[in-house]
């Protein structure tokens, strides 16, 4: 889904769903941002996902790049959600000089957390402070991305060191977390910052782990003036 707008100016952000979400857990945010926008998706991350499908965020990052391509943007401010948030880290590590600027929005797999006893518990701390309103997006998005899916996904997540790949990835790096989301708590978030040569973390004011959709005006004033300060005109220019 293309949602670019009139101000051409600026490098397109692209935004990839979380594991099982569709785009519109993105579009609430991007509709809030300056500059042209797209959703990409991917199997398992608003498109189904068979046993064969490519799973690990290192193959994952391929595709996305492949369809940057497909679009015609030669250079994006990659924006992630959860999981997709390591999808987009490999783009950066594997295409350095087609990424401008990472938007890491809770961002997974924090290594003290990696079995799925702790990953469950996480969740459901998690849960509990969430909007009730996107329960039956919810239900719908993971219905059509299958539950096989689901659990594949997170297997390939836990596997993937997003802190290990950080350190290689020279664009500026936003991490963002809302204050009750334990699946991203804060000392990860700042994990993530310091392996990144140029990270930042922040922790909205309010908000667990489903901020793209629940807090999209607090979540697109960070992300905007995360960008005013951190990509130069020169940057952001799509000439």
């Amino acid at each position: 889904m293309d949602n670019a707008r009139t101000d051409v100016s600026r490098t397109p952000i692209v935004a990839v769903p979380g594991l099982g979400l569709s785009a519109e857990f993105c579009n609430r945010t991007l509709a809030r941002l300056s500059g042209p926008s797209a959703v990409v998706l991917l199997p398992g991350f608003g498109l189904p996902a068979g046993r064969d499908a490519p799973r690990s965020p290192a193959e994952l990052a391929k595709l996305l790049l492949a369809r940057l391509d497909d679009l015609g943007y030669e250079r994006a401010i990659l924006s992630g959600h959860s999981a997709s948030c390591q999808i987009i880290v490999q783009a950066a590590a594997q295409a350095p000089g087609r990424v401008e600027a990472l938007i890491l929005v809770g961002p997974t797999t924090d290594p003290l957390a990696r079995g799925w006893p702790s990953l469950l518990a996480r969740w459901l701390r998690t849960a509990v402070w969430e909007r009730p309103g996107q329960v039956p997006l919810l239900l719908r998005d993971y219905w059509r991305t299958g539950i096989g899916a689901m659990v594949r996904g997170i297997d390939a997540a836990r596997e993937d060191r997003i802190d290990h790949v950080l350190t290689a990835v020279e664009a500026p790096v936003l991490i963002v977390r809302g204050p009750r989301d334990h699946i991203a708590p804060r000392r990860w978030a700042d994990i993530l910052a310091a392996a990144s040569p140029h990270g930042r973390a922040e922790t909205l004011s309010a908000g667990a782990h489903m901020l793209p959709f629940t807090y999209p005006d607090a979540l697109a004033a960070c992300i905007n003036a995360f960008l005013t300060a951190s990509v130069s005109p020169r940057e952001i220019s799509r000439s």
